[in-house]
């Protein structure tokens, strides 16, 4: 009985120990973005420096800045074109990936994980070479298939989740009812693998909204996106309006992130119906 508990005391012990080394783990990750957050409210005119009270100024002086209006522009036409491209492609990979079988699809297979396995200034390399060998003006649009050459991969993994728990049935239930395969695909494969597409594609967006060293290998002039346009700025020293901007940032991203995560856990058996 003594040996017993004493067991459970050294038990208890080590849960706190890891309850603990886990709490120190989020503090060292997160607590340097909370800081950056709070600093970027602060009065001062040095990003680090004491705190002189709370002020919105830096915000205002962000949005008021040509540079950023354009630097955002330009990543919003990335994000979009390039979020819309890879999710029709990363779509049909996954379709293809989980429905039939060909020749060569293990190779194919592990080539679809190569984006998101190899780092991205080896993949930022191999795309700069790709485009310099081709004669391709570096620019917005060598940005956006760069971007593209990533995110199939993402998108085809989120959207092969979700096919791997698809009940084939209800595609054969509608084909008993004399629905052809493009009625069978648009009323009930799409709507119930709906959320893995969105989810997908706000993964897409967010990487691509996100990408520094992929876009700095690749863009050529009058394309600077903001994750560059921050680069430039800390250059120049680091004040409390690069705090705001990355901020700001942050929370579109977690957001993103966060909404993505809600759709690809959501149903999608809503507005199933055969005509």
């Amino acid at each position: 009985m003594q040996g017993t508990g004493g067991g459970r005391k050294r038990g208890r012990w080590l849960a706190r120990l890891l309850a603990l080394h886990g709490m120190l783990s989020y503090l060292f990750l997160y607590a340097p973005i909370v800081i950056l957050v709070i600093y970027s409210f602060n009065a001062s005119r040095y990003a680090s420096g004491a705190w002189r009270g709370f002020t919105l100024s830096w915000y205002a002086r962000l949005f008021a800045n040509e540079a950023i209006g354009d630097a955002l522009r330009n990543t919003l036409i990335v994000a979009g074109t390039s979020t819309a491209i890879s999710t029709v492609f990363g779509t049909m990979v996954a379709l293809a990936m989980e429905r039939y079988d060909f020749r060569g699809k293990l190779a194919f297979d592990a080539l679809l994980y190569l984006p998101i396995i190899i780092p991205d200034i080896a993949m930022a390399v191999m795309l700069l070479l790709f485009f310099v060998l081709a004669r391709v003006q570096l620019g917005l649009t060598t940005i956006i298939i760069s971007h593209v050459a990533f995110n199939i991969s993402f998108v085809a993994v989120v959207v092969r989740a979700r096919l791997a728990y698809f009940d084939i049935t209800l595609e054969e239930a509608a084909q008993d009812l004399y629905a052809d395969e493009w009625q069978t695909f648009r009323r009930i494969t799409l709507p119930l693998i709906m959320p893995g597409i969105l989810g997908g594609a706000l993964l897409a967006f967010t990487l691509s909204i996100d990408d520094f060293v992929i876009t700095f290998f690749t863009a050529g002039p009058g394309s600077t996106t903001l994750p560059l346009r921050i680069y430039s700025m800390v250059k120049l020293g680091v004040t409390p309006e690069v705090n705001a901007l990355s901020s700001m940032m942050l929370v579109a991203s977690i957001g993103l992130v966060l909404l993505s995560l809600l759709l690809q856990k959501g149903g999608g058996g809503g507005g199933i119906e055969i005509a």
